[in-house]
């Protein structure tokens, strides 16, 4: 005689089992998409491209889960499933977010009206897909996005300043590319962790009567939007030059 009540029971544990395998897979692509696209293995459109997919896999591998949770599956398995995946496609969602919140440009300037130039990063950026001119009207969704950016004033000479700027951009782990203490300027590219994307960043110091004012900006060498990357760079070097 056929015990149907087990039914439900090896449904469930077969759709758990599922659902983990799923999310080994779907975290393994989303992990390798950042270090293959670094090793030339993958295009920029495949990587992002794996990302995506991924994390959609991951979605309904959490959802597996959770009927794997509610018709009866072993318990520690579907959990870990359902944990699992959420973690995968959590990442991605929140970029997704933050591209649809957030204004879609890569180049960031505390200073707007008059940007600090990009001078000894140049020979760097060949083949780049950004160009290092400033577009006015980046400016806009800058000041919408965000409008807590602006020159940083200090009480301090420019030699002080320019100090505390290179020390702020060697404790960021920056790879420094010119100090240019009696120009005021300071350039350096910050790679990404995952994809490895540089993103060239010019730190400028001018007197302001008896102290000196402060303008970074912060420029990516590929992608239309920077998932608010640049700004956050831009706002933490600002955070550390302005402290004593």
């Amino acid at each position: 005689m056929m015990d149907t009540t087990a039914a439900p029971g090896r449904f469930g544990a077969a759709l758990a089992t599922t659902a983990l395998a799923l999310g080994l897979l779907c975290a393994a692509g989303a992990l390798l998409a950042g270090p293959l696209y670094r090793i030339g293995v993958l295009p920029l459109g495949g990587g992002i491209g794996t990302v995506r997919w991924a994390a959609t896999g991951a979605l309904v591998g959490a959802a597996l889960g959770l009927i794997a949770l509610l018709t009866g599956g072993p318990r520690g398995r579907a959990s870990a499933a359902l944990v699992l995946n959420l973690l995968v496609a959590a990442p991605p969602l929140w970029m997704y977010r933050q591209v649809q919140t957030l204004p879609r440009i890569h180049d960031i300037s505390t200073d707007t009206a008059d940007p600090p130039a990009f001078v000894a990063v140049l020979p760097l950026r060949a083949g780049a897909r950004n160009p290092v001119d400033w577009k006015p009207e980046t400016a806009a969704p800058q000041k919408a996005g965000y409008p807590d950016l602006a020159p940083l004033v200090l009480p301090v000479p420019p030699a002080l300043a320019m100090a505390r700027a290179e020390r702020a951009a060697r404790a960021m782990g920056w790879a420094i590319v010119a100090v240019q203490a009696e120009q005021g300027r300071l350039e350096a590219t910050d790679t990404t962790r995952l994809f490895g994307f540089q993103d060239d960043v010019v730190i400028r110091v001018r007197p302001q009567g008896s102290g000196s004012v402060v303008d970074v900006r912060s420029l990516s060498r590929v992608g239309g939007s920077d998932f608010g990357t640049n700004a956050k760079r831009v706002r933490e070097v600002l955070r550390r030059i302005s402290a004593p």
